[in-house]
């Protein structure tokens, strides 16, 4: 069955979060190195049919776009180049990091285990992919 992919891109590391086979759940799945996304994605889109990509999309509360805007245009190309029969969305990732600190709290992690960046980008991933199947029930 098919999946869909979240993506919390960042320069140093990269959360992932896939969807079930029906679209209707997101869970977290693993934390990247920047450097090596694009051949981990190529494992998992060997070992999983992926139908789309949805790809955080970085604003301010305002609205307006943030900082770290033209990097994530620059992977979103990257990714379309890699690959092409994939579609990406991009999904508004505002508040993401926070959300992803409340449910770790409310899941009972512990303090030391939140400090640990790599499980914020991933859950924040699953955030960001949620929201998008979320929308795509309605």
């Amino acid at each position: 069955m098919d999946r869909i992919i979240g993506i919390d891109f960042g320069s140093a590391r990269v959360g992932l979060a896939m969807s079930d086979p029906l679209g209707i759940f997101a869970s977290p799945l693993e934390t990247v190195p920047c450097a090596n996304i694009i051949e981990y994605l190529q494992k998992l889109t060997t070992s999983h049919t992926v139908r789309r990509f949805v790809l955080g999309w970085p604003l301010n509360l305002n609205g307006e776009l943030a900082q770290a805007a033209p990097d994530v245009l620059k992977f979103k190309e990257r990714l379309q180049k890699a690959f092409p029969d994939i579609p990406v969305s991009l999904e508004d990732e505002r508040f993401t990091s926070v959300l992803a600190h409340r449910a770790m709290i409310d899941g009972g992690m512990k303090k030391s285990d939140r400090r640990n960046k790599a499980s914020v980008d991933k859950i924040s991933a699953a955030i960001i992919l949620q929201g998008f199947l979320d929308r795509q029930q309605r």
